[in-house]
């Protein structure tokens, strides 16, 4: 699991305003709720954020911030980044349970496209996902779930039920039932090229004349 740690600051100052000018002071405004506690205002340096959201673990993994020294783990719920300018505006963190079960997307690591013997027939891989939607403890959450594609045929796909997941994880959408267990990757067949490509209008010209 991912170690990501941020250093945030208590906040008093509420509204707007108040969000505006942290952020003019290079600053994110951001909220930590739930767990059965009061939600709690908090400021973080931009240039840290933005340092630690280049990671893909960022979005999928426990992430500790240190509050009034004090150790506090989240997940990220919600983030509002700029229009344009490569800045986040707010970020919305949910604190952990570690008694109780959470859902969180986790992205899908795809292993051998390249060496699948499918693909080397010409067979070409689409991606029908790119995360799937878990339950587990926090202490189980996985950054990353692989999905091998070596042994996939040419026209068949693997479905949520393929995946191995890690120990005490499971699918949310399976847990509904059998008709939610959707297609995550697949290997297409290539389609076929005619051998005699059709004559051109000025190929049929010139035989006229």
């Amino acid at each position: 699991m991912s170690n990501i740690k941020l250093d945030a600051e208590l906040r008093t100052d509420l509204g707007k305003g108040a969000s505006r000018r942290l952020r003019h002071e290079e600053k994110v405004p951001a909220i930590v709720y739930g767990a059965g506690q009061q939600p709690v205002s908090i400021t973080l340096e931009q240039r840290h954020v933005m340092k630690a959201q280049e990671a893909e673990a960022f979005y999928s993994s426990i992430i500790t911030l240190s509050v009034a020294g004090e150790a506090v783990d989240v997940l990220v719920k919600d983030m509002q980044r700029h229009a344009y300018k490569p800045r986040v505006q707010h970020i919305d963190f949910q604190r952990v349970d570690n008694t109780k079960a959470i859902h969180k997307a986790v992205p899908l690591h795809f292993l051998n496209e390249e060496s699948a013997e499918a693909v080397k027939n010409g067979g070409k891989v689409h991606h029908l996902a790119t995360e799937i939607e878990v339950s587990c403890l926090a202490k189980d959450l996985p950054e990353y779930i692989e999905v091998d594609v070596a042994n996939l045929e040419l026209g068949s796909s693997l479905h949520i039920s393929d995946i191995t997941l890690p120990a005490n994880v499971t699918s949310v959408e399976l847990a509904k039932g059998e008709n939610h267990d959707q297609a995550v990757v697949s290997i297409t067949t290539p389609k076929a090229v005619s051998e005699e490509a059709p004559e051109s209008d000025s190929e049929e010209a010139a035989t006229e004349e």
